[in-house]
């Protein structure tokens, strides 16, 4: 675990096993969830939540399980997707700060990800 590899690895499993975590607290506990980071957030929308858990569950256990390349190439697609996906919802007040906080940990985790992974051998 010495080697560049086996760091970066592990750390695209922390990375990964915070996402898992946050999914599925998102999964699990939306309503708990938003009203902590977004009390506006219309509680009929909570679908919304549970759909964006259930993603980041699916793709942060790929990479918990397999912080491969193309796992993580993958991985850093679909958050920068979703990323640019919540630009046109900043425009929406009720959804702002939801898409801020959404956007935004995607958009790094896009950027985080490919930097774990240059160092990591296809």
């Amino acid at each position: 675990m010495n080697s560049p590899d086996g760091r970066r690895r592990v750390l695209t499993r922390l990375l990964a096993a915070l996402g898992l975590a946050w999914g599925a607290a998102l999964l699990a506990r939306p309503q708990r969830v938003v009203d902590a980071v977004d009390p506006v957030f219309p509680r009929a929308r909570l679908w919304v939540a549970r759909l964006l858990g259930a993603r980041l569950v699916a793709e942060h256990a790929a990479l918990l399980i397999a912080p491969e390349p193309p796992v993580v190439r993958l991985a850093s697609a679909v958050e920068l997707v979703h990323a640019a996906s919540m630009v046109p919802v900043l425009l929406l007040p009720r959804y702002r700060r939801a898409a801020w906080l959404s956007g935004g940990i995607a958009a790094a985790c896009a950027g985080v990800l490919p930097a774990l992974r240059a160092g990591i051998r296809d």
